[in-house]
């Protein structure tokens, strides 16, 4: 166990909501992009303007968020008593946490995809596909504040 105390805890809880905030912000937009982008002709300049806003929001806000999400959330998980890990809410918010990291890596392989000019996915596949973030978010929120069990 870390023993973060007063103002060290408060700022390494407040870079980690400002961390997820900006992640999560990535894992809602990115998919959005996808599905213009899956109308688009490859190639075409449209397609080019996509894969350069797909790669700059991935490269420059989305990792960099991550880290900072995955950092400050580690220092969190670390300051919690023994009671805590025996409590299923921690249990079920690291799962759904998990299911971000998964969604975040089968963006950037989506977007290497796109960047290959090698999308094979329909733009329903991305609507879809950007609801899953939104779903994982509510039960991590719901998991941490309501602590159901």
């Amino acid at each position: 166990m870390v023993d973060l105390s007063g103002t060290a805890y408060l700022w390494i809880k407040a870079l980690h909501i400002i961390g997820v905030i900006a992640w999560m912000a990535g894992l809602l937009y990115l998919p959005r992009l996808f599905v213009y982008h899956a109308a688009a002709e490859p190639g075409s300049a449209q397609s080019e303007t996509f894969k350069v806003m797909e790669r700059r929001l991935l490269r420059a806000i989305m990792n960099p968020a991550l880290a900072i999400s995955l950092v400050t959330g580690g220092l969190l998980i670390a300051n919690l008593g023994g009671e805590a890990w025996a409590s299923g809410w921690l249990h079920a918010k690291l799962v759904c946490v998990l299911g971000l990291f998964a969604m975040h890596g089968l963006m950037a392989r989506w977007r290497r995809d796109f960047a290959g000019d090698r999308n094979g996915r329909s733009q329903m596949f991305y609507r879809v596909a950007n609801e899953v973030p939104t779903v994982l978010m509510i039960g991590i929120v719901v998991f941490a504040v309501v602590k159901p069990f």
